[in-house]
């Protein structure tokens, strides 16, 4: 989102503080020229508000950015653990070094020993990475050296301009649609081009953004860099300045307007002269066009109003290969995907059958978004108790009904896995009198069944009291009179 940056940190160390606790985590060390070195930092207990630039590294170029988000609900806590990772693609083969380097995060300073780098030859035809030197970024920062002498000043024409994009025009209700709000500019205009107070305008920005009628799920990215891509055959740098996902929650279009970004752009000397920046500073608006995405209702279905939405899959998993009757076992049902997995809630489990018992869930979410598109994972875990033997049917347990907005049908989630359980029936312990034991049968066969009052212990315990008291006067006066014999 906004760029703040700070004072560097790394690796095995981690910090701890009331802004959470911080660890880094580097990629492979060993690795061939057409993959990524990749360098993470991991946040848990406490929302990310800051962090310093990753480090650069020689012989490399700085690459793509994402961010996974991971929640656990455990025995009713709830825990999120955020990583940011940074990719690094290597210019050539060969051995590199990366020093030690630091990085601040919520303001904790994590430091790393560095490393040694080994770049391996290219094992797959795959593209290599984007060749040439790093992008330059914006925010000049020159100054005016004594006063001026009189110019004339022209203000250059420029090729930038500030786009929302959407990555789809019509969704389903419920279905995700990135929009990123970009800023674009040609290499030849950055010296004409500058930032102006992006953080005083973001707050206005983030307003005009926001959807009423839909769920939105910001990716937690600071940094504003510069990529390079080509757009109508000419190249640009892009600066994301904020993306998110929407999940419309009713059929009213996402209306988005126009957004203003005031910049800074330098007007330049008509006749430069040495000495002098030959440059005045001014300012000029750029205006996104206003955009308004369609939202479909989805096609008839009993639980319309209730199915999850998203390109989803189940993958199971059973804590063992051999089941007893009366004994417990673990079962996760985990929905993978791209959608809106914070949403998601939990089977519906329907009326269990008898000598079943099913405890939690359970439930752990993984969220990742990277390349404009957001998923992950969310599992639920259950204990279950058997208490027949055969065969136990977790298909007839287990399921959830999604709507795939790829094919705009639905689907049914469910459980395959069907273990065998083995050993006698167990019941659930109850007590019973054993007919031959004479203990039972003298003893609770004659025993007095009239109920007692409520407050019975609290009549025993004044009377004790009192017995008490009694025996304290009788030391007493025997002291007294053992004390006057003395005498």
């Amino acid at each position: 989102m906004l760029l703040l940056l700070l004072p560097g940190v790394d690796g095995a160390v981690r910090a701890q503080s009331k802004a959470g606790q911080a660890d880094i985590v580097l990629g492979r060390t060993s690795f061939p020229v057409n993959d990524y070195f990749t360098i993470s930092f991991r946040l848990r207990g406490a929302p990310l508000e800051r962090y310093s630039p990753f480090p650069d590294i020689e012989g490399f170029k700085k690459s793509s950015k994402s961010s996974t988000t991971t929640t656990r609900i455990v025995g009713g806590q709830t825990s999120t653990e955020l990583t940011i990772t940074q990719r690094y693609a290597a210019y050539n083969e060969g051995e590199f070094e990366l020093k030690p380097f630091s990085m601040t995060i919520n303001g904790q300073v994590v430091q790393s020993a560095g490393g040694k780098l080994q770049v391996l030859a290219q094992q797959a035809a795959v593209p290599p990475p984007p060749a040439g030197g790093a992008v330059q970024g914006l925010g000049l920062l020159d100054k005016l050296f004594g006063k001026p002498k009189p110019q004339e000043y022209v203000e250059p024409h420029d090729n930038a301009f500030m786009a929302l994009v959407p990555d789809k025009a019509t969704v389903f209700v419920g279905e995700g649609v990135h929009v990123g709000l970009y800023f674009y500019l040609t290499p030849a205009d950055q010296g004409l081009l500058s930032f102006y107070n992006f953080g005083g305008q973001l707050p206005e920005i983030l307003r005009l953004l926001r959807q009423r009628t839909a769920w939105e799920e910001p990716f937690n990215e600071q940094e504003i860099v510069p990529e390079t891509v080509v757009a109508g055959g000419k190249t640009y740098l892009r600066y994301r300045l904020y993306e998110a996902e929407y999940y419309p929650l009713n059929t009213q279009p996402l209306t988005f307007p126009e957004i203003p970004l005031q910049m800074v752009k330098y007007r330049v000397a008509k006749k430069p002269e040495a000495g002098l920046d030959n440059r005045m500073e001014g300012f000029k608006i750029y205006r996104t066009a206003a955009r308004t995405i369609t939202v479909k209702p989805l096609p008839p279905h009993p639980l319309r109003d209730q199915v999850p939405v998203g390109d989803y899959r189940l993958r199971e998993a059973i804590d063992r290969t051999t089941f007893r009757t009366g004994k417990a076992f673990t079962y996760s049902f985990t929905v993978e995907g791209e959608g809106n997995l914070a949403a998601l809630a939990a089977p519906v489990l329907p009326p269990l059958p008898a000598g079943v018992e099913v405890y939690g869930p359970d439930t752990e979410l993984g969220v990742t978004r990277q390349g404009g598109r957001v998923g992950g994972a969310k599992r639920f875990t259950y204990r279950l108790i058997a208490r027949r033997p055969g065969p136990l049917a977790l298909d007839s347990l287990f399921s959830m009904v999604v709507f795939n907005p790829s094919t705009g049908r639905y689907d049914t989630l469910r459980a395959e896995v069907k273990p065998e359980l083995k050993g006698a029936e167990k019941t659930v312990g109850t007590f019973s009198a054993r007919p031959d034991d004479p203990f039972y049968q003298d003893v609770l066969e004659s025993a007095d069944n009239t109920l007692q009052a409520r407050d019975a212990y609290s009549e025993v315990r004044r009377y004790a009291n009192y017995i008490l008291l009694v025996l304290g006067v009788l030391a007493v006066v025997g002291w007294w009179r053992s004390g006057r014999r003395s005498m």
